[in-house]
């Protein structure tokens, strides 16, 4: 009976995860892997961070064409740009978060306890599951699936990193409403001194909105603002404000 009740838990997490991604996979021992955290396998080897390791490369090398295709105007500097924040973990788990993969991961009795995944796991599955749709269907089927996936990150970072300015766009809903002019905290900051992350909020008056991490104080700033525009305007937060 227990072991029939495993079967079916696991078909189920199967169906999630397959209906997310918009793919089925014929190898169900790769889907299982891919799932699979360090924490519950048996052996490191039985666990996705291999699978991670190699859909970390391709991710990377898909979204790199795609935005050598979309944007013939922008330099190398530009692309490498872009590229490193779509890619970040930060947004790959923000995918995963979207998507509903935390409902599919196979966790340690640890972590399936706490409310919230670190970052780290949720990035982790979803380039564990760009590398096992890769093994299962090949170059087009992973490809159909991360610019899907990554196309909106794509458009939203461009657009933030070369298009709306969201400190600018802040300060004028301050003035236009006679509001307080926006004002940035710095909450956290982690990370080595050569790479270092920061944490930064917008407070508005009393109001402080959603927190975002960025790889600079400038970018952190320019997240944060981003989130603060997005939930007065009645919008979710774009950016993650925790990480592992």
């Amino acid at each position: 009976m227990t072991e029939q009740l495993e079967v079916d838990r696991l078909a189920e997490t199967f169906a999630i995860c397959e209906q997310a991604l918009q793919y089925q996979f014929r190898d169900r021992d790769l889907l299982l892997r891919c799932l699979t955290h360090a924490s519950i396998a048996r052996i490191r080897l039985e666990s996705n961070e291999r699978l991670e390791f190699l859909g970390d490369a391709i991710l990377g090398a898909i979204v790199c064409e795609q935005l050598f295709s979309l944007y013939p105007e922008k330099t190398e500097g530009e692309l490498t740009r872009v590229k490193s924040v779509v890619v970040s973990r930060t947004t790959c788990a923000k995918i995963s978060t979207d998507l509903g993969l935390d409902r599919c991961l196979q966790l340690g009795k640890g972590l399936a306890d706490n409310e919230l995944i670190p970052l780290s796991i949720m990035a982790a599955v979803f380039e564990s599951l760009v590398a096992g749709v890769y093994l299962d269907g090949g170059f087009d089927a992973v490809s159909v699936l991360v610019r899907r996936a990554m196309g909106p990150e794509i458009e939203r970072t461009v657009e933030t990193s070369h298009g709306k300015n969201y400190k600018s766009l802040l300060q004028q809903i301050a003035q236009k409403n006679n509001r307080a002019m926006p004002s940035y905290e710095l909450l956290d900051e982690k990370g080595p001194d050569h790479s270092k992350c920061f944490k930064i909020a917008v407070r508005i008056a009393t109001e402080v909105y959603a927190p975002a991490w960025g790889p600079n104080k400038k970018e952190a700033e320019q997240r944060a603002a981003e989130n603060a525009w997005c939930q007065i305007q009645g919008q979710d937060p774009p950016h993650a404000a925790e990480m592992s």
